[in-house]
């Protein structure tokens, strides 16, 4: 079951300081990094740039590896409390510095380089490797190593050939309306309006390989109230509600994510056992 998420700019919006703000976008990216989330959506809603900017570069700065971030990030005024965001610690953050542990069939993130003309890979090995892939100068790339230590070669390839979990992607979009309209795959709008999310209600989108979209709205507005008498002009989309009976009065984005995740998660696991019991 592959997963992607959307969340408002305004997402933020019941945090003051920036440190708290700063705090919340971790906890949301841990989330989605523990339950494997293929690309986080930031839709725009009400007038919340700035958080916006906020939300997207410090989720992209969270998924990058260490080594990286200094030569993708230069010092910006989104990152002045990076010291208080919790690591990832995924996959392709857990990778040998020692060029001697590099073995054939490794992947690794890194960036392109140009030394006098020719292109190498900086893949955080304090050792340059030769690059001919299609990747531009100071992108980031994927490789895997063709040839390991010490006569290394490494080959471009893409993350859906990568067999684990590699790491969420973060996309912005312009509205709510025009990323559900445009979304091939399954839609799940996340509501207190909605159908009690029971085994049976997600058993469709547990069985099936298609691609889920999960709509959370803002700390002010749920999805039903941001999309208004557009929501009937969408097809595929179904509400469900996956905190019946809350003693809350509402449930922070954050708590949302994590929770709905969870759920989705037991029922997936348990349908697989299910099927190869």
């Amino acid at each position: 079951m592959k997963l992607s998420i959307a969340i408002p700019e305004s997402s933020l919006s019941d945090e003051t300081t920036k440190m708290d703000k700063t705090r919340k976008i971790s906890i949301l990216a841990r989330a989605c990094a523990i339950f494997k989330i293929d690309t986080i959506y930031v839709y725009q809603e009400g007038n919340n740039k700035e958080d916006g900017n906020l939300l997207v570069t410090i989720l992209k700065y969270l998924e990058t590896p260490q080594f990286l971030r200094k030569r993708l990030f230069p010092k910006m005024n989104e990152l002045k409390f990076a010291g208080v965001l919790q690591p990832l610690k995924i996959p392709s953050h857990i990778t040998p510095a020692n060029p001697k542990k590099i073995n054939r069939g490794d992947i690794r993130e890194g960036i392109v380089v140009s030394i006098k003309g020719k292109r190498f890979v900086d893949v955080g090995i304090n050792q340059l490797v030769p690059y001919f892939g299609k990747s531009g100068i100071g992108k980031r790339t994927t490789v895997q190593f063709k040839v390991g230590y010490p006569d290394f070669s490494v080959k471009e390839i893409q993350r859906s050939e990568i067999p684990t979990y590699w790491g969420y992607s973060v996309k912005e979009r312009s509205n709510l309306f025009s990323l559900m309209t445009e979304w091939k795959g399954n839609t799940i709008i996340t509501s207190r309006k909605g159908k009690t999310a029971t085994k049976e209600q997600l058993s469709k989108y547990i069985k099936t390989n298609i691609p889920t979209l999960l709509i959370f709205g803002s700390p002010e507005k749920g999805v039903h109230e941001i999309l208004g008498g557009k929501l009937k002009n969408i097809q595929n989309a179904k509400s469900l509600n996956f905190f019946p009976n809350q003693a809350t009065e509402t449930v922070r984005l954050e708590e949302a994510i994590l929770g709905t995740l969870a759920i989705i998660n037991a029922y997936s696991i348990g349908q697989n056992i299910g099927n190869n019991g």
